[in-house]
């Protein structure tokens, strides 16, 4: 079985990178998961390019993967073996002469519609995750309801990720609850703007408690148990909120963020405008917000009447 350091590959992608958690957590499963196949197989070092592509079978064939969960694996394996042979040259890279191509599907994003969104934000009693117990303070369900449809609008009007959202702190909002200081992917710092003015001020009166509460370091959006709110505590409450409105598919954070984006793209904002907002490093990422739009094509054809054109 051949030796795969994984400590101190993921610690060098941390201190040259600056990769996020995540990513790095990816990075660890991903090697556990060849380790555990070279171990199996009763591999060993050097491992050839033949090992490599009988991994890709044993991924695609055996493990069922997806293909975007095989390609991420290949990649993590090719930057692993690259990162090892800069360090031991007596360890070549078994990529060297691999070429597999994974063709992986090109899914439209599904945003929510206009009229989903609208339910949403009218309706005022949004349900927590199943309580730990009977009997929960009323006051803090009222609180709770009142973060959970601040959180929903912030994600509309910014298509901020959950994760950039719920590792916010106090301090990175301004102090007119307009402007909001995100860490995006790749630890790239990036400015989103709260452009609603009645959302604005309760975004601003919300951080005003906050900072009287704690520290300015403190995190932004707390859990019923004074703890910084996790993203999988938030997608409880949007599926138990999908449940009550009787909503399919289900919301999601994610899906909020498909939605803002396209509602800007329909209402004429500049494409790359669009892009910095999201924080997408390439622009390809942003351009399938243009195909997904229909609603907005929808329209501009209701304006032009060609047929009526040609009648007259």
């Amino acid at each position: 079985m051949p030796h795969l350091d994984h400590t101190a590959f993921v610690n060098s992608r941390r201190d040259e990178r600056s990769l996020g958690h995540h990513t790095l957590r990816a990075y660890a499963q991903d090697l556990r998961t060849f380790a555990r196949f070279t171990k199996a197989r009763h591999l060993s070092d050097p491992l050839s390019k033949d090992d490599i592509l009988a991994y890709h079978r044993h991924l695609r064939d055996e493990l069922g993967a997806k293909p975007t969960t095989i390609e991420r694996r290949l990649v993590t394996l090719k930057t692993y073996f690259a990162w090892r042979a800069d360090r031991n040259s007596a360890l070549p890279s078994p990529f060297a002469d691999v070429r597999i191509s994974v063709k992986i599907p090109r899914r439209l994003p599904r945003p929510i519609d206009r009229d989903t969104l609208k339910e949403v934000l009218q309706y005022e009693d949004i349900p927590l995750a199943a309580r730990s117990k009977a009997g929960a303070d009323d006051a803090k369900l009222t609180s709770q309801n009142a973060v959970t449809l601040l959180i929903i609008k912030l994600l509309i009007v910014t298509g901020i990720r959950i994760s950039e959202l719920t590792n916010l702190k106090v301090r990175d909002v301004s102090s007119d609850g307009g402007q909001i200081l995100v860490l995006g992917k790749g630890s790239k710092e990036r400015i989103v703007f709260v452009p609603n003015r009645e959302l604005q001020e309760e975004f601003q009166q919300f951080c005003e408690v906050r900072s009287r509460d704690g520290s300015i370091a403190s995190p932004l959006f707390l859990n019923t148990v004074g703890r910084r709110l996790r993203a999988a505590t938030f997608r409880k409450r949007l599926r138990a909120l999908s449940k009550r409105l009787g909503i399919e598919p289900h919301l999601t954070p994610h899906r909020f963020r498909h939605s803002a984006a396209t509602l800007l793209i329909e209402e004429g904002i500049d494409i790359r405008m669009v892009q910095a907002l999201l924080g997408h490093a390439n622009l390809k990422t942003t351009e399938i917000y243009v195909r997904v739009s229909n609603h907005a094509l929808r329209r501009a054809l209701e304006r032009v009447d060609v047929l009526g054109e040609l009648r007259q």
